[in-house]
């Protein structure tokens, strides 16, 4: 949140994740609780024995984690939906700066993910294989010389890696052009999926893409082809928006400057009007026709919206209502504080 990133004003994050499990070892969702109890303990094991490459690491068991502040974690893409929908033996390890978390005993033994602001796959890739490789150092993991990695789920056997981008596509939307884009993605073994990932539908014009395919292809080959994707949506969102401004500057400078209006003054706010209206105010910051708010504040904001983040920064459990209320008050606050 604190960083924009290379192509920050349209990508707004860049993910890497690896999927690896122990020999010998029943997948999770198989596993008796003896067994998943000795995965965890396998990988804590590493955790104690390499304090000096895991000494900016914490350990989580999932169940000893409060219930908001697991959702919290979840509305911060640290860890996945199923990990805190499962918390029996499972467990997180997450870095300080939470540019890495591990999950333990999800869908797989182990996922070691890296989430870096903008365009940063290549690097994103080299930071989880620097843990991937430690962890391997002393565990054994389960790996086929013909299959690859083996997984829980066909679609990440190979290499194991999902790797995936956060665009921000107002533009596309607002021109109907998506409706040409999205099926050129998906032609080329991409996915286009939600805020949330897989069964989560689009928010705030942000869009997923993600690799497909796992098996054939090595690391860099799939970072490399997610890349130009990237960029081609990006050039594509760019245009979309000379479009924009060429053809109808001032309808689209009244849509932003409306949205920065609700933002500042509304008294109830629900988290799909919070997050359509943060994505208008940013595409009015970057094009030009906003000039008083950050777009890092936009960004920032469209995490904090959310119900978990919301409920811990005001330090109490809300209902629905009261949530809608305390999120304009938070984006009020936000908008109206001097400089």
């Amino acid at each position: 949140m604190e960083n924009q990133g290379p192509d920050g004003e349209i990508v707004l994050s860049s993910r890497v994740r690896l999927a690896r499990n122990i020999r010998n070892m029943p997948f999770p969702y198989l596993a008796p609780d003896s067994q998943t109890e000795a995965v965890q303990k396998q990988v804590r094991d590493v955790f104690e024995h390499r304090k000096r490459e895991f000494e900016e690491f914490s350990f989580f068991p999932v169940k000893d984690i409060p219930q908001l502040q697991r959702q919290v974690l979840v509305e911060k893409h640290l860890v996945s939906p199923l990990l805190v929908r499962e918390p029996h033996n499972s467990a997180v390890l997450i870095r300080q700066d939470e540019a890495i978390s591990i999950m333990v005993n999800e869908e797989d033994h182990l996922r070691i993910q890296c989430l870096l602001p903008g365009l940063q796959l290549e690097a994103a890739l080299q930071e989880a294989l620097k843990y991937d490789d430690i962890l391997e150092t002393d565990l054994d993991y389960a790996f086929d010389e013909n299959w690859g990695y083996l997984t829980v789920c066909p679609t990440n056997v190979g290499t194991g890696l999902r790797a995936s981008v956060m665009i921000h596509m107002p533009a596309l939307l607002l021109t109907r052009q998506v409706n040409r884009v999205i099926p050129a993605i998906t032609q080329v073994g991409l996915a286009v999926r939600g805020l949330y990932g897989e069964g989560s539908e689009m928010t705030g014009s942000l869009v997923q893409i993600s690799n497909q395919i796992t098996l054939g292809q090595t690391e860099t080959e799939i970072v490399r082809n997610l890349y130009g994707v990237t960029k081609q949506v990006i050039e594509q969102e760019l245009q979309a928006r000379q479009l924009l401004l060429n053809e109808g500057r001032e309808r689209l400078a009244d849509r932003v400057n409306r949205s920065l209006g609700l933002l500042k003054f509304a008294r109830l706010m629900t988290s799909r009007e919070a997050m359509q209206l943060l994505s208008d105010v940013r595409l009015g910051l970057e094009t030009g026709l906003i000039y008083d708010s950050p777009c890092l504040m936009m960004k920032e904001l469209m995490v904090m919206i959310q119900p978990a983040c919301l409920q811990v920064t005001t330090g109490k459990d809300l209902d629905g209502v009261e949530r809608d209320l305390a999120r304009a008050r938070l984006i009020r606050d936000y908008l109206n504080k001097p400089e």
